[in-house]
């Protein structure tokens, strides 16, 4: 992107506005990247030639550097414990350089830029240059371009963006547009995701390959050959918005059987000396040709691609490029013989532009390509669910983030360096960048690299503290330290536990009011709250659950909980007075029966008797009730001993013995605590699993607290432990899960959308990942279940949901890590404990979404509590709002963050699909200039998802669908001003402000 050029790009009828404006105020320009010279040759342009009437075999050297998984990033990275795995990146990309410039027709593409930012920094000044001219010759390609290659199944779509923008804002500053990925690239994830695909198409790139997909889906397409595909990821964008040309490889991410020569394998060279006897050039282009041809069999065009290289492959590049070279020669020596077989080396990009120009029509998809199997009962829907503890860190730690981010534009510089320090939300954009890689927040990485990655978070926190510390000081005039409780879910906080007078700000970083339950550990049994205008709030000290305080060993914490409800402004925080009384009454008490029910104005919640479970759930406000019973069950995870298959449960697979699961109890102990703000009843179901079902006084949705672990293993099972939600919905075999967080999928139980599905594994085979929500519904009823971090669930019996929340394997999976799931730690030598919660809304079906998304979206971002001991001085400011007004229910505020010193990126986000509502499904407008209350904006511009390219200049592939009837142009809807910009369903929208503080 031209450095200097002007961001203010509107339709002609605001011509003479933007002149007069920026004639008198300034030209708003933002240099996104090094100006790119004419005399550049890079992405399509630098395409090696091709032949028409041959098979063009496209091969592209290339490497897969995992972001951690045996090893952790640095022991990659600098190439330490090879005793685990013989991998260095850096020695990878010094070898790749110096072969790079020995022959101009090699080429190379890099996917991973955490690793290549981290290289680059290294280098001299001369090295730049030469890689930046590898660059703009397209000898030396960025595809996918993001800090990591992320995960599909368990990342939030929020993260994702985040982690892409990083590192493709780093390859655009450096590189310009040559640094520009063109195609995305996922070859390792397990199971590919139809957000994942919106997002690309999104972001601007033309294609998408992936390794990984289901056997029998392979086995279809290959006979069909249909393995390249046009991908409709969105159902609300009008098409080809969210359209993306998919590429399935044909041997995964290796390279053909025979033809590998990195220093890892073991086929032989090339041997080109014919007065050596083990000259075999004659051997290996026999054998090349056919493989080259059997491929062609099942692909489209005469042109095919293969990846040479694997994981950490290049090390010494000398012996790929060596053995290349040679076969590229030897092949295409073989034309003059007759052969119809062209070697070449290529790029992605190359090989979709040959694709591109053959104006075909190709298969649409309009599902995803979950569950992944790569065998009859080898399914990979384990990870969904594994490492629970990291996937809820991971989410919390995503909210922090956004609070942090947020935090920083609205306290202005002193955010950075203020009276606590100097700060950055740099570390914890990199720290949550690197967990979104597909061995990270999936669960599927050794443990040591598990604890690597929650310690980088949590020194990305550290950093981010003193960001919000320093902002939230100067907003409210206040520099009393601010304390940080991180472990409020099992009621631990030494100063409210200790305070006899304490104050906590309660920071939303929603868009619009939130209501929010607070929870404070203290050892008072009676206190008062006022609020930001003083008035008293109806506050309630219930004890510690027993749960609790097993987790926490009792060890001295706090025995009560100060329980009362906040309310907080949009993207702002309000402040609440906390005092403990002397001779206030005593703590609610807990009563050892069963209630009949539980209920506020809008729920009722009824239980069993005899049994102590939940019997039934009401809408008071629209008079519908269903049957509900839940239960706590375990898988018994194989261990290999079954007369069809020797595959075991692990990190990655799922594989019960039986599709039965064993109840953990078919009866709970109860205690009932029932207060005018709370109401609870406290399931005990066995020493190693308990709930706490949870109804606030003005809540729309029911509260279902479990705790799990150490889950048991002394009779040597392997345990994967669900919960299970049975109901009188009638189904008919659907349910729905999110995608990514966004959009809803519907579901069949044993059913494949564009395959018959020879179902064999009736449990696993019908697992879906769960990001934010799973829903059942018929005409009448729907249950939503909201889970606060990604979890695998399924529909296996009519009318029921079931949600994986924990497991614990004594086995590996054979699936490369080497491991079995099996959790310690200091604190939980006897496994771990992990503790979540389920937020259940019964709605009518046309307005169950105006429930469920809010919902949803106050789960993943949820208010950010500090503290301050004592009592504040008088000139506080007590609240505060960083918006004029709340947004409109459709819009979420996805993205404030500081691009540079002077400018914002802000990204609007409808919520909604376009059919799942008739109130808020509908376009919404928003003044930019009336957004915010700090910041006065003089200049916008768009850019596309990613921030890497101007919206206006976002060219992509136009792809035909083999389909009755093309798709409809894609409608360009104008604005109605400069300002006023008009989201759709489904749609976001980046904007680069230029800002002033006011």
């Amino acid at each position: 992107m031209a450095a200097g050029q002007q961001l203010a790009v509107v339709s002609s009828s605001f011509f003479f506005f933007f002149f007069f404006f920026f004639f008198f105020s300034g030209a708003l320009t933002f240099p996104l990247g090094p100006e790119n010279k004419p005399s550049h040759v890079c992405g399509y342009e630098s395409c090696h030639v091709t032949k028409p009437n041959m098979l063009n075999v496209h091969l592209v050297p290339h490497t897969h550097d995992d972001v951690g998984w045996l090893k952790t990033v640095d022991q990659y990275y600098n190439g330490d414990r090879n005793n685990i795995q013989h991998a260095g990146v850096q020695y990878i990309l010094d070898s790749v350089v110096d072969q790079l410039l020995k022959n101009p027709d090699r080429r190379f593409i890099y996917v991973e830029t955490a690793f290549f930012f981290r290289w680059w920094k290294q280098q001299s000044s001369g090295v730049q240059q030469t890689v930046t001219q590898l660059v703009n010759e397209g000898r030396l390609e960025f595809v996918n371009g993001g800090w990591c290659m992320s995960d599909e199944a368990t990342t939030h779509y929020s993260a994702v963006i985040d982690q892409m923008t990083l590192g493709l804002r780093f390859l655009n500053e450096t590189f310009g547009p040559c640094g520009r990925p063109r195609v995305a690239w996922h070859i390792d994830p397990f199971g590919h995701a139809r957000e994942h695909a919106s997002m690309f198409a999104q972001m601007g790139y033309d294609g998408f390959f992936f390794g990984r997909l289901d056997y029998q889906d392979r086995a279809r397409r290959m006979m069909a050959k249909e393995q390249e595909l046009l991908w409709r990821a969105s159902d609300s964008l009008t098409a080809p918005a969210a359209d993306l040309f998919t590429g399935i490889l044909p041997n995964g991410y290796n390279p053909p059987e025979g033809f590998c020569w990195d220093q890892s394998c073991d086929d032989p060279p090339i041997k080109d000396d014919p007065d050596l006897e083990d000259y075999n050039v004659d051997d290996v282009v026999t054998r090349f040709l056919t493989t080259a041809k059997d491929q062609a069999t099942v692909y489209k065009t005469n042109h095919i691609i293969m990846t040479m290289g694997s994981d950490f492959q290049y090390e010494n590049a000398n012996l790929w490029y060596k053995n290349l070279d040679k076969l590229i020669h030897y092949v295409n020596a073989q034309q003059g013989n007759g052969s119809k077989v062209n070697l070449l080396y290529s790029t992605p990009s190359c090989y979709l532009q040959e694709l591109h120009r053959a104006n075909l029509t190709w298969p649409l998809k309009t599902d995803d390509f979950f569950p992944y199997a790569d065998s009859a009962h080898d399914f990979w829907t384990g990870f969904f669910t594994s490492r629970p503890a990291l996937k809820r860190y991971e989410r919390v730690s995503n909210s922090n983030l956004q609070t942090c981010n947020q935090l920083e534009v609205l306290g202005g510089p002193v955010s950075g360096k203020g009276p606590f320090g100097e700060g950055d939300s740099q570390t914890m954009k990199e720290a949550m960048a690197v967990v979104q890689h597909h061995d990270a927040v999936s669960g599927t990485a050794k443990q040591h690299v598990a604890n690597d990655y929650a310690r980088r978070l949590a020194n990305g926190w550290q950093r981010c503290q003193v960001v919000v510390s320093n902002s939230l000081a100067a907003l409210s005039r206040s520099s009393a330290e601010r304390i940080y409780c991180d472990n409020l879910n099992i009621s631990v906080c030494p100063l409210t536990a200790s305070s006899k007078q304490f104050s906590v700000s309660v920071y939303n970083p929603l868009a619009r009011p939130v209501t929010w339950p607070v929870r404070l550990p203290v050892n008072g049994t009676s206190y008062s709250v006022s609020d930001a205008k003083g008035e008293a709030v109806d506050c309630r000290v219930v004890p510690v659950s027993r749960a609790t305080r097993e987790v926490r060993k009792n060890r001295g914490f706090a025995v009560n909980e100060l329980v009362f409800q906040v309310q907080a402004p949009p993207l702002g925080y309000s402040t609440y007075s906390v005092s403990l009384l002397q001779d206030g009454p005593p703590p609610a008490p807990t009563r050892h029966r069963t209630p009949a029910a539980i209920q506020n104005q809008f729920l009722r919640v009824t239980f069993d008797p005899d049994t102590g479970l939940l019997s039934s759930l009401s809408n008071l406000e629209t008079n519908q009730s269903v049957g509900l019973t839940q239960n706590f069950y375990w898988y018994n995870a194989s261990d290999g001993n079954n007369s069809e298959s020797n595959q075991m449960s692990g990190a990655y697979i799922f594989r019960p013995n039986s599709s039965t699961p064993f109840i953990i109890s078919r009866t709970a102990k109860t205690e009932t605590v029932q207060t005018s703000v709370v109401q609870e009843v406290r399931q005990w179901f066995s020493p190693w699993v308990s709930q706490v079902v949870r109804l606030y006084n003005d809540s729309r949705a029911l509260e279902l607290e479990w705790t799990v672990g150490p889950l048991p293993i002394e009779d040597s099972l392997g345990k994967e432990v669900i919960t299970r939600l049975d109901t009188s919905i009638k189904t008919s075999g659907l349910f729905y899960t999110d995608s990514n967080g966004r959009e809803v999928l519907q579901r069949r139980k044993d059913f494949r959308p564009t395959w018959n599905l020879k179902q064999s594994e009736p449990i696993a085979g019908n697992y879906y990942p769960i990001n934010s929500r799973a829903f059942i519904k018929d005409d009448v009823d729907q249950l939503t279940v909201v889970t606060d971090r990604s979890q695998g669930g399924g529909s296996i019996q009519n009318g029921s949901l079931e949600i994986m929340l924990h497991r614990r394997l004594l086995y590996d999976d054979v699936r490369g890590v080497g491991e079995p799931l099996n959790e310690t730690s200091v604190i939980f030598p006897q496994g771990l404990v992990v503790r979540g919660r389920l937020l259940l809304s019964l709605e009518r079906p046309p307005v169950a979404a105006d429930t469920h998304r809010p919902l949803a979206e106050e789960v993943v971002l949820q208010p950010l509590l500090t503290f301050t001991d004592g009592v504040l001085s008088p000139d506080t400011r007590l609240e505060f709002s960083g918006l004029q007004a709340a947004l409109p229910p459709a819009v979420h505020l996805l993205t404030l963050t500081q691009w540079d010193r002077d400018s914002v990126l802000l990204r609007l986000e409808h919520q909604f699909q376009s059919w799942e509502s008739k109130v808020n499904s509908g376009p919404v407008t928003v003044n930019l200039q009336k957004l915010f209350s700090t910041l006065e904006v003089v200049g916008v511009s768009e850019l596309n998802l990613s921030a890497n390219q101007w919206k206006d200049e976002m060219m992509r592939f136009d792809w035909t669908p083999q389909t009755d009837k093309k798709p409809p142009l894609l409608k360009t809807f104008e604005d109605p001003s400069m300002w006023e910009v008009t989201l759709r369903p489904m749609e976001i929208r980046t904007f680069l402000l230029r800002v002033h503080l006011r």
